[in-house]
């Protein structure tokens, strides 16, 4: 017995039983396998396929950003701000979502550092190096400069490290 295969409702069900998966994202993987019928257009067929999905609840930007959120607690605002727009979401929930790590990033960043590094840095090329990590997990500058102690900080008892 053969199973035909899955509709762009079943596909996307599918995709979105793995992770929550934005409109943008799954309009990009279901037209692979849409096809123009004698009715509509590939296009129209997924548009329509993903606006019942939408109605019944089950495709929600709004998720997907707080998705993002919460598996970026290892990333800066600026990693976070490239993961969304890349996930095609509209710029002001973007927006919204980045005010909202905003307010703990300073203490991802300390996390992030203590996890990899933990110790101040014995010389300028470790300093660099820690900053580096940091700014390449997506963290702005000023928050790495208030994270990642100075040489010798460990013995004039840096409240930073705290």
């Amino acid at each position: 017995m053969a199973f035909s295969a899955p509709s762009l409702k079943g596909r996307a069900l599918r995709y979105l039983a793995q992770r929550e998966h934005s409109r943008a994202e799954l309009e990009r993987k279901l037209a692979r396998h849409a096809e123009d019928g004698p009715d509509a257009s590939a296009a129209e067929r997924i548009a329509r396929a993903l606006d019942e999905l939408q109605a019944a609840g089950l495709l929600s930007e709004a998720r997907v950003a707080e998705s993002v959120l919460a598996h970026g607690a290892r990333f800066g605002s600026r990693r976070l701000r490239q993961t969304m727009q890349s996930k095609g979401l509209a710029p002001e929930l973007v927006a919204s979502t980045l005010e909202q790590a905003r307010s703990t990033e300073l203490e991802r960043a300390r996390e992030v550092w203590r996890r990899r590094f933990g110790s101040v840095p014995a010389d300028a090329a470790g300093r660099a190096k820690q900053m580096r990590f940091l700014a390449g997990r997506g963290f702005d500058g000023d928050v790495i400069r208030r994270v990642v102690p100075s040489i010798g900080a460990a013995d004039d008892g840096d409240p930073e490290l705290d």
